[in-house]
């Protein structure tokens, strides 16, 4: 019904930057709000930024003033631009969109399949 396509992964070393994409398709009357999760090794997935579609951001204490999420609202695409990246930022990085499907309007979460994300120190 829904899919979420993730790209921009991949090995960088530590204090280098990465953009993320996430590109939603499918049934979609419209999107309520789009965000990124990581999860590392062996831990729980667990939030990184989030945005809703009129622009409210919400940002994990780790990422502030490092990350930045943003949104292309005609293209149901939403970026993380990651900066300063360092080994701890590890992980496979996750798309979740909040999303109304036409044409019942029924609400349903989605995720991505994921892009891995590596530090180097």
């Amino acid at each position: 019904q829904v899919q979420l396509v993730e790209s921009g992964g991949g090995l960088v070393q530590a204090g280098g930057s990465l953009r993320l994409s996430c590109a939603a398709s499918g049934r979609i009357l419209r999107i309520n709000s789009m965000g990124w999760y990581l999860q590392a090794a062996g831990k729980q997935r667990e939030l990184v930024a989030v945005t809703t579609m009129n622009g409210i951001t919400t940002y994990a204490g780790s990422v502030k003033g490092r990350f930045t999420i943003s949104r292309d609202n005609a293209k149901n695409t939403v970026f993380l631009q990651m900066n300063s990246l360092k080994p701890e930022d590890t992980a496979v990085y996750y798309c979740k969109g909040s999303v109304i499907l036409t044409p019942l309007g029924l609400s349903l979460e989605v995720w991505g399949q994921g892009t891995l994300v590596t530090v180097s120190s």
